[in-house]
């Protein structure tokens, strides 16, 4: 029997350096995210993807380079803008928001503004175009395509100075009413809050989170993965004064790339709807996809990325390393 015993060992030791080659195989899409190959030539180079000790969701390529779960929770303030969303008709259309990110198979999070979704509301008739959408039926569209609404205020006003002249109460009706408004459309309360500006003060911070909402936030005093990249691209509207060099999509691969070399590999970008934003869409998400990126709603970044109760940022990290073989 001893004997027995030796030769299966030494066939399983085969069958395991078998299994340890190059496969080019794809992770499974699920309804959030979109398809993402395992390995990709990036700049002459190749980047792949590894296998981690415990993740969500089975990983089927083992390779070694990156980790394994490489996310990202794209998102946009300040809508619905219903020209941006759905495209200008202007002598110049422009395709859609929502149809690039449906050609894409990106499903995104829009922390919108309470007072767009009231009735017969098309946005700031001195700025925005009217195609006949209502920021309301905007938003009931996005829903239907399976994106996210989360609050972005009811004024969209900064809190900071709101505070000031009126008091914190006034900041906490404020977020509230924006919850009310976007709870109306999709009939479930927003978790997650974004200040304009994510300008804040502390105690109304402190007093937002006893209620149960996130707040997102820039501040180091986050984890990273926890951090929204801010990626400017409100410089890059109208006459562009000050937009990223050489261009917003290079500024933002650069923001992830020094987060990445601090070995944070999960990023909540924070992005505008924009007509210049959309049009830059097409070749961020390739761009993204290209180095090993998939990418999910808020929620779904939160239930992967957020520590669980009594696990820190550090343990979870430990967890998710990736094993090389």
């Amino acid at each position: 029997m001893g004997y027995v015993r030796f030769l299966l060992s030494i066939a399983a030791l085969s069958v395991l350096s078998a299994c340890s080659g190059t496969h080019s195989l794809s992770v499974g899409t699920g309804l959030n995210n979109s398809s993402t190959v395992a390995s990709h030539t990036v700049a002459g180079g190749v980047q792949s993807k590894e296998t981690p000790l415990a993740t969500a969701r089975p990983v089927a390529k083992i390779t070694t380079g990156s980790p394994a779960d490489k996310l990202i929770a794209l998102t946009f303030d300040d809508g619905p803008r219903p020209y941006v969303l759905f495209g200008s008709k202007t002598a110049h259309p422009a395709q859609g928001l929502v149809d690039i990110l449906d050609q894409n198979g990106v499903k995104a999070t829009f922390f919108v503004v309470g007072w767009r979704l009231t009735p017969k509301t098309w946005g700031e008739p001195r700025h925005e175009e009217d195609i006949g959408v209502s920021c309301l039926d905007a938003a009931e569209r996005l829903i239907q395509r399976g994106h996210e609404l989360e609050d972005h205020t009811y004024s969209h006003l900064e809190l900071r100075s709101a505070e000031k002249k009126n008091g914190e109460q006034w900041v906490m009706h404020d977020v509230d009413r924006g919850a009310q408004a976007i709870k109306a459309v999709t009939g479930t309360q927003p978790r997650y809050v974004r200040p304009p500006d994510w300008i804040l003060t502390d105690d109304a911070r402190r007093d937002l989170q006893k209620q149960g909402y996130r707040v997102l936030t820039i501040s180091s005093e986050n984890p990273m993965a926890l951090r929204d990249v801010n990626s400017l691209d409100y410089l890059c509207a109208g006459k562009a004064v000050g937009c990223p060099k050489p261009s917003l999509p290079d500024a933002v691969l650069q923001q992830i790339g020094q987060r990445e070399k601090k070995g944070t590999y999960t990023h909540i970008l924070a992005f505008h709807e924009l007509s210049t934003t959309a049009a830059i869409m097409p070749r961020l998400i390739s761009d993204l996809k290209a180095r090993g990126y998939r990418f999910v709603t808020l929620t779904e970044y939160m239930k992967l990325v957020e520590p669980k109760p009594g696990e820190t940022m550090k343990q979870q990290a430990a967890v998710t390393k990736p094993v090389k073989f």
